[in-house]
């Protein structure tokens, strides 16, 4: 029975509809329109054969959830990992809808995954399973319909394997059907940074709220995929000192400053772990460090009621999705830690994602420079947004995020007639 509960407590789609829950406590919007939101308008599962490099054929699943579009067409990731779910899908597609609404983009969100491990397969076999999972959600995606993008363990080339794909399929050069793109085939630069940036421009502006200095201020980050490595590197250069860093195999400490040149390059040749014995240090611990800004840039569900009260970092930035129970929210808004929501804090993905987007249909593009200046605007004004409406109710940052979206779709969803 406990081990039930724990599931049913650590489940995303249950998580995402208790903080709806939570944010429309303070809307006072009908029932129905909550309804609306708590669930996904639509779900696709697919199942695709895959010829693989041996001749035989195995068989992938795969999932898009697509959960609101109201305000404009669904805009999400695509996944690829052995532990894909339905429920994942839908959080995150949920997750999306409320992202996207915080930065005030025209979409609502969607989510896919297939449930595989890239890292077991040739690329030729990667190759085919991009292609045949386009194949099969083609139907239902498209520039104005729903737009993916890359996630975890996707990269530029799935993006323009897909993209190529369901060009062929509809018989015309279509760039504006996926996001996070090679430049050379309509990708945008400052793309690959974006997520990074984007949470590091959040992150700067609250250790100003906080009246924390930037030079110096001690940073732990728990991942260093592309989001957790980049944000590093901004960081430091920043001024803050990064004394921890993680990822899956485990952790390094040193309360002196982390080298991030050499780590890249552990990362990259060896493992991160062969920065020194002494350094080393678990993925749970990391997270307790006693720090001023701690980045979790993992995967869900890493600070919980189990862990929430040892947390001593002043400053959450959740460049990962989904890294924060609600029960765990609870405990740190109580401890006056600050916690930047994934749904801002790594909003920075999706906002040059939009953009690239808007370039496409466009066919002109920008500069790093022109993109990089609309980010910081956008996620600044975001975040002052947010902060300044969680101060009026005396709620935490997720709450007040979540608020804003809520708002937003539903008065989308009124003008259109929905509700």
């Amino acid at each position: 029975m406990t081990v039930a509960v724990a599931e049913e407590t650590l489940n995303p789609y249950k998580i995402a509809q208790q903080q709806i829950d939570t944010a429309v406590a303070h809307l006072k919007l009908p029932e129905h329109v909550t309804q609306i939101l708590k669930h996904p308008m639509r779900v696709l599962s697919v199942n695709f054969p895959v010829r693989m490099d041996d001749g035989t054929v195995q068989v992938f699943e795969g999932y898009r959830s697509q959960h609101n579009d109201a305000i404009g067409p669904t805009k999400g990731g695509i996944r690829f990992h052995p532990d894909v779910t339905l429920d994942e899908v839908k959080a995150l597609s949920m997750w999306m809808s409320f992202k996207c609404g915080v930065v005030g983009l025209p979409y609502g969100g969607g989510k896919g995954g297939v449930i595989c491990d890239p890292r077991k397969l040739s690329k030729g076999e990667l190759e085919r399973v991009s292609r045949a999972f386009m194949e099969a959600i083609a139907d239902f995606v498209g520039p104005d319909k729903d737009i993916p993008a890359p996630d975890v363990y996707t990269t530029p080339q799935i993006m323009g394997w897909m993209m190529d794909t369901y060009s062929k399929m509809k018989g015309k050069y279509s760039p504006g059907v996926i996001t996070g793109k090679p430049l050379i085939i309509g990708g945008s630069k400052g793309r690959n940074e974006a997520t990074a940036q984007g949470c590091v421009y959040t992150i700067l502006a609250a250790l100003k709220d906080q009246h924390l200095p930037v030079q110096n201020a001690t940073a732990a980050v728990q991942g260093f995929g592309n989001a957790g490595r980049i944000a590093a590197r901004l960081l430091s250069e920043a001024g803050c000192k990064i004394v921890a860093i993680s990822d899956s195999r485990g952790g390094i400490y040193d309360p002196n400053g982390l080298d991030i040149d050499q780590i890249s390059n552990l990362k990259d040749n060896a493992s991160i772990l062969d920065y020194g014995e002494s350094f080393v240090i678990s993925n749970e611990a990391l997270l307790e460090l006693d720090v001023d800004i701690l980045v979790p840039a993992a995967l869900e569900n890493v600070i919980t009621a189990a862990n929430a009260d040892r947390i001593q970092a002043k400053i959450i930035a959740e460049a990962a999705n989904g890294p924060t129970t609600p029960e765990a929210d609870r405990v740190l808004f109580q401890k006056g830690i600050v916690v930047i929501p994934d749904v801002l804090a790594n909003a920075g993905g999706v906002t040059v994602s939009y953009f690239e987007w808007v370039q496409n249909l466009m066919n002109y593009y920008w500069s790093e420079a022109e993109v990089l200046e609309k980010l910081e605007t956008n996620m600044i004004q975001s975040y002052v947004a947010v902060r300044d409406l969680a101060k009026e109710h005396s709620t935490d940052l997720r709450t007040a995020a979540y608020m804003i979206s809520i708002k937003r779709i539903a008065a989308a969803m009124e003008a259109r007639g929905w509700v």
